[in-house]
């Protein structure tokens, strides 16, 4: 079968992890790796790739990105119109900075304000301290709740160890979860649901049966085999066909330097965790250097960045 090697992991972001008075160099890397299928578009005629228009959906004529604006509906039919300056002005100051604002115990947050992973490595000399930061939420089984902007995008975060290593697992916010109030759900009490004992009982024996250790190796994409599956028999066929596709475009990263450990954990005690941050004057520029705000990027390099989505498989 045709496979596709795993690209070696990128960093995706480089800044710092503050807590107190405490800076510890680190480099996001994506924790997740996508196999699924792009199904591009092509021009059957010529196997060129096929794009996309802006099509003004009132006449159905294409329209040039200079003529285009933005605007947010309030109502139906009503919007309000931003210009690029306006939005521009909203963005969170990009910090280059995880910053921790309290730590919670490790089973607190609900699995469904998880949202996606990354690995936290660390660099410029900052591995002892990263080691401390790890060791110290293990053995208080506690996390770190943090915030952090990664390109102009604020983010919740919190912050995990892992075996040997941190994880930053973005959050949905609270305000994006739905409750539960209006589901049509059966009641917690047994009993009231309609549960009988011998009922639990089965159904508890049929888990047992069921259960096992997890292994991810054990589960596969089977849509995923069926189509790799046929492009080898279309490969072996000759039924193959050039087509160039776009270089990848590169982000830019920023950077942040530690302090002497000991000095910095005695500073933050004495001040009191998250006052500390907040109290730190101008003395200690090391300290402040990572939150100082990277230079903003210009609008018109926002906008290359940004690129036509790509139809996957469903």
């Amino acid at each position: 079968m045709a496979t596709s090697k795993t690209p070696a992991p990128r960093v995706l972001w480089k800044g710092a992890i503050s807590f107190g008075l405490v800076h510890i160099p680190v480099a996001l890397y994506s924790a997740t790796v996508d196999h699924g299928i792009d199904f591009d578009w092509l021009d059957k005629r010529t196997m060129d790739p096929v794009g996309y228009k802006r099509i003004n959906k009132k006449t159905g004529r294409e329209i040039q990105r200079e003529q285009i604006v933005k605007g947010v509906a309030y109502e139906d039919g009503q919007y309000v119109v931003l210009s690029d300056e306006e939005i521009a002005a909203a963005y969170p100051k990009t910090t280059q900075t995880i910053e921790i604002e309290t730590f919670v115990p490790a089973n607190g947050i609900p699995f469904v304000y998880l949202e996606r992973p990354y690995y936290v490595a660390p660099i410029h000399r900052g591995a002892k301290v990263y080691a401390l930061l790890r060791e110290t939420l293990q053995r208080s089984g506690r996390v770190g709740v943090a915030r952090v902007v990664i390109q102009t995008k604020q983010h919740l975060a919190v912050l995990v160890p892992v075996g040997p290593g941190l994880v930053l697992n973005l959050l949905r916010w609270g305000a994006d979860i739905r409750s539960w109030k209006d589901l049509p759900l059966p009641s917690e009490n047994a009993k009231q649901a309609g549960l009988s004992e011998r009922e639990l009982k089965m159904a508890g024996q049929l888990v047992d049966d069921m259960s096992s250790d997890w292994d991810p190796d054990a589960f596969k994409d089977s849509f995923k085999d069926e189509i790799m599956q046929l492009i080898d028999r279309k490969v072996e066929a000759g039924q193959t066909e050039q087509v160039t596709q776009p270089e990848p475009i590169e982000e830019g990263q920023g950077s942040a330097k530690i302090l002497d450990l000991t000095e910095l954990l005695q500073r933050s005690l004495r001040k009191g965790g998250k006052a500390a941050a907040a109290d730190d004057g101008d003395d200690d520029d090391g300290a402040r250097s990572a939150r100082k705000p990277a230079a903003r990027k210009a609008a018109a390099k926002r906008a290359t960045a940004k690129s036509a989505p790509r139809r996957k498989a469903a």
